[in-house]
């Protein structure tokens, strides 16, 4: 039974990516995975990393919690809105705050580090409100993907990351989000096994 965690970086839990991220938990857990939920919106933590890394803050229950699942998975889903180029306040908050030295990874004064996160795998799943893919990618060079993949996950361990970008939802219709509902239960279906 693959461990499965769901991370969803909306901060309103009525989002389309709210359903979406509840469409991967139904499929996946049908496909005999076990699966646990983060709705980061619904976290009750400070999101201001105060003092940098000069002072360890105290982590609140709910990032611990956070923490617990996400060293319990084997496979991280990070599901996101795309918000001037990158994630949602929150969630970059939920970074600074948990993915802290010594926690999902370390480092020495030579540049050496060490990503605390190894041997789980990831998927991305971007959601854009007016932005294409071609447009994110030829003139944005997809910065918000490469934050998250390199910068975020792939720093702390986690490789074989797959992504997949949705957008622009303003021009979506019923039809097309129902079509990429069933493509993101696929997707759950795949990383099941």
């Amino acid at each position: 039974m693959k461990k499965i965690l769901v991370i969803n970086g909306h901060p309103d839990k009525d989002s389309f990516n709210a359903v979406l991220a509840q469409s991967y938990i139904k499929s996946a857990m049908a496909a005999g995975s076990e699966v646990r939920y983060i709705a980061i919106g619904e976290l009750d933590f400070n999101p201001n990393l105060q003092f940098g890394y000069r002072q360890r803050m105290e982590l609140e229950p709910d990032l611990e919690k956070a923490l617990e699942d996400i060293r319990w998975s084997e496979h991280q889903v990070w599901i996101h809105p795309l918000w001037w180029l990158g994630m949602p306040a929150i969630m970059k908050g939920f970074f600074d705050r948990a993915f802290l030295p010594g926690i999902t990874f370390k480092s020495d004064k030579q540049g050496n580090k060490d990503g605390l996160l190894e041997g789980r795998t990831g998927r991305i799943i971007t959601t854009a409100g007016d932005l294409s893919l071609d447009t994110y990618e030829e003139i944005y060079a997809a910065s918000g993907l490469v934050q998250l993949k390199k910068g975020i996950l792939e720093y702390c361990g986690i490789s074989s990351i797959q992504d997949s970008f949705i957008g622009p939802l303003e021009e979506l219709d019923e039809s097309d989000r129902r079509k990429w509902i069933v493509r993101i239960e696929d997707f759950a279906t795949s990383d099941a096994v």
